[in-house]
């Protein structure tokens, strides 16, 4: 536990904040937050957060609960794990999922936390991590699919005091880049952790300036409360009193041979709060897909789906943690037990909006997304240059892909966007300039979105045409599962991997693999799922269809699967369409299912290597011990 140094006297009274002050307060960490942001896309070096922004801020108030922020990290769970005392211009550091309570949640993500003082007197945290696009490990970009210990990951930096009251640990720092590979993009993306963070605590300070310390904490205090306020009185609108509902999702497989992964979830409301017990879900998994969730993330996940769905302009923070109880098993697939491997959780983050929607979804159909959030597929590549002026220099990619996001109760999912709000593609010509690789396709795959009333979107094909030898890396799900479909939409397509190689033959690559050796001249297709569908295809306006078939995005076909008959020009058959409807209403239930998960795990298993080209794997059992 950490002690914190204060050399402030006195305590500080606190009172009500008026509404234009609170506003403004509001406003002011709102700015700071994503001034933070900016700094840090302004100084970092890796393509990962300085073009796809992975990275999340976030400043709280003195106990460290959220006040603005973005998704992941809890700085009370980093606390209760720092034993040592923290002054003023201490900046503490760490990439330990097992030694912050999963403040983080693998290796690659680098946290820094900072205290923010003012006359004295702690006042309140800033924090934010970042993804490095390595840090050491058997693997370039440190994300080995067969790893089976976080030891196999790379460097792993226990918490510890990177700045000392101002003055940085020059050694330590030095120690820990030593061990990666792209040292100077480590300490460009580390030094602009620090720098976004320095910027929230100036502009906390100059708060605490303009308004008073009391003022400003108290401010503090009142945002937090009317989240609780606002959750008492969802939690009591949406959910019955004393009803329990479940949803189960799936991650395919874990990279080492093994799945599905069974992801439970129940929500339990008793009186003024709910209850929300992982209890059910599969084992920890053998290889690196574990998602390590503390019990803060799940109340905040919980809280990003219920807030903003019911009032998106409300901050929301974690104030309403204590309407929240939560039990997740310990060996469980989200918490595993030291030091099993958590590198590609990325899949259980994805798939964790996608449990949240099925599971909340359930207490208003109306109000139900399709499945979508299934994963962040990531894409590797790194060699040496083989010719050239270049020759011999080490050249390294890490990016992140998109699928199709699910069908809404508003409209269609996008086609190939991410699930982050903040996060984009990395421009093509700057991987062509940056990389010896040339993209030739970035394009949407026709049909992959689930047909709905509210189409699922398409997912994408990105085709990679290497011009160095080199070794690829692939981290992604939804190859055997399909993204569900509700209200009678249907699910999405599944996502496929493969290399057609120079020599003319084709390799079909499993969703989790790496050093997959590449020549000058083959090609890799990174074709993502799609978004499962909303509400009833036949329901889908035909003029629609016929305008997303002239567009490519639905082929003739497809349309079909909307009961509608269009040419490829998209031009509608009316009276064919009618028929074709007519008959597809007759053929099926009049009550049309809430879910449509695709065929059965069983079924799915027998045929995996007849539909995939890739062998079924064994499913995950607990141990005995």
């Amino acid at each position: 536990m950490a002690e914190i140094i204060e050399t402030a006297t006195g305590t500080i009274t606190k009172s009500e904040v008026d509404p234009v002050t609170l506003d403004l307060i509001e406003n002011g960490l709102r700015n700071a937050r994503y001034e933070m942001d900016e700094v840090l896309f302004r100084t970092a070096l890796s393509p990962g957060i300085r073009e796809q922004h992975d990275e999340f801020p976030l400043i709280g108030d003195s106990s460290g609960k959220m006040v603005v922020g973005q998704f992941g990290l809890s700085i009370p769970d980093f606390l209760d794990g720092f034993d040592d005392t923290i002054e003023e211009g201490d900046v503490l550091m760490t990439s330990d999922p097992y030694a912050c309570g999963a403040a983080i949640s693998h290796a690659n993500d680098w946290l820094i936390v900072m205290p923010i003082y003012h006359e004295g007197r702690l006042v309140g945290w800033a924090s934010m991590f970042g993804h490095m696009s390595d840090v050491g490990g058997k693997t370039p970009s440190s994300m080995p699919t067969d790893a089976r210990t976080i030891y196999e990951e790379g460097v792993v930096v226990p918490p510890f005091k990177l700045y000392s009251k101002g003055k940085l640990n020059e050694d330590a720092l030095r120690i820990i880049l030593n061990q990666v590979r792209m040292p100077d993009w480590n300490r460009a993306d580390l030094n602009g952790l620090v720098a976004a963070c320095r910027t929230a605590s100036r502009r906390v300070v100059e708060m605490c300036d303009r308004f008073g310390t009391a003022t400003y904490l108290s401010a503090l205090d009142a945002l937090l409360r009317r989240n609780y306020d606002a959750m008492k009185i969802l939690l009591q609108t949406v959910f019955e009193d004393g009803k329990t509902i479940s949803f189960t999702d799936y991650i395919c497989d874990d990279g080492v041979g093994f799945g599905p992964y069974e992801l439970k979830l129940s929500l339990t409301r008793t009186g003024e709060k709910v209850h929300l017990d992982f209890t059910g879900s599969s084992p920890q998994a053998a290889g690196p897909i574990n998602y390590y969730i503390n019990e803060n993330l799940t109340r905040m996940f919980f809280g990003i789906y219920m807030i903003t769905v019911a009032d998106p302009q409300i901050l929301w923070n974690d104030g309403f943690y204590p309407l929240v109880d939560v039990t997740i098993p310990d060996g469980s697939y989200w918490k595993p037990k030291h030091p099993a491997s958590l590198n590609g959780r990325n899949h259980g983050i994805g798939r964790v909006f996608d449990l949240f929607g099925g599971l909340l979804g359930q207490t208003n159909p109306a109000l139900l997304n399709a499945a979508g959030f299934s994963s962040s597929p990531h894409f590797m590549y790194s060699g040496h240059y083989s010719s050239g002026e270049r020759k011999g220099e080490w050249f390294q990619l890490y990016s992140i892909g998109f699928g199709g996001i699910p069908g809404r109760p508003l409209g269609d999912g996008p086609d190939g966007h991410s699930l982050w709000p903040s996060f984009v593609n990395i421009p093509c010509e700057y991987l062509e300039s940056y990389y010896p690789l040339r993209i030739e396709r970035w394009e949407t795959v026709a049909d992959t979105g689930g047909a709905g009333l509210h189409r699922g979107g398409n997912g994408v094909d990105v085709t990679y045409v290497f011009e160095e030898p080199g070794t690829i890396a692939i981290h992604d799900d939804r190859w055997l599962t399909y993204p569900w479909g509700v209200n009678g939409g249907a699910p999405g397509a599944r996502g496929t991997k493969w290399i057609d190689r120079a020599d003319g033959t084709k390799e079909v690559l499993p969703s989790k693999c790496h050093d997959v050796p590449v020549h000058t001249g083959d090609v890799l297709h990174f074709v993502t799922w799609g978004g499962g569908g909303w509400g009833d295809p036949l329901e889908r306006d035909p003029a629609l269809v016929g305008l997303e078939v002239e567009r490519g995005l639905v082929t003739p076909d497809g349309a079909r699967g909307y009961g509608v008959v269009v040419a490829v020009d998209g031009t509608v058959d009316t009276d064919a369409t009618k028929t074709l409807r007519d008959q597809l209403r007759a053929s099926r239930p009049a009550e049309l299912p809430v879910f449509d998960m695709g065929p059965p795990i069983e079924e799915l298993l027998a045929n995996c290597e007849a539909e995939t080209g890739l062998p079924a794997p064994q499913r995950p059992v607990w141990s005995a011990t």
